[in-house]
């Protein structure tokens, strides 16, 4: 099984396991010393992504985005059935967002 690693040596192994290098992330970048910006993060992702080949961007990329869609279907679902809670509470439905 192919490995990658972080900035700071870490390794990840590429299994097509997403939430393990959104792990390896989190404390490489959230936790550590590299402080929780838009810059580090943006660094350390293109340094993960600059040692994969393409099949396994590719692969990578289809898992973020159907979880993105899961977490997107259940952010739409939730409000829905907060604004179905509050219109049998008798509060009015608020404004949509387009939706």
């Amino acid at each position: 099984m192919r490995q990658i690693t972080t900035t700071t040596g870490r390794v990840i192994l590429l299994d097509g396991d997403l939430l393990a290098v959104l792990e390896t992330l989190f404390h490489e970048v959230t936790v550590s010393d590299l402080g929780t910006s838009y810059e580090a993060m943006t660094r350390e992702i293109a340094h993960l992504i600059d040692q994969m080949t393409d099949e396994e961007r590719r692969a990578y990329l289809a898992e973020s985005l159907f979880i993105n869609q899961v977490k997107y279907e259940n952010d739409r679902l939730s409000r829905y059935l907060k604004a179905l809670e509050r219109t049998a509470l008798g509060d009015p439905l608020p404004p949509t967002d387009g939706d």
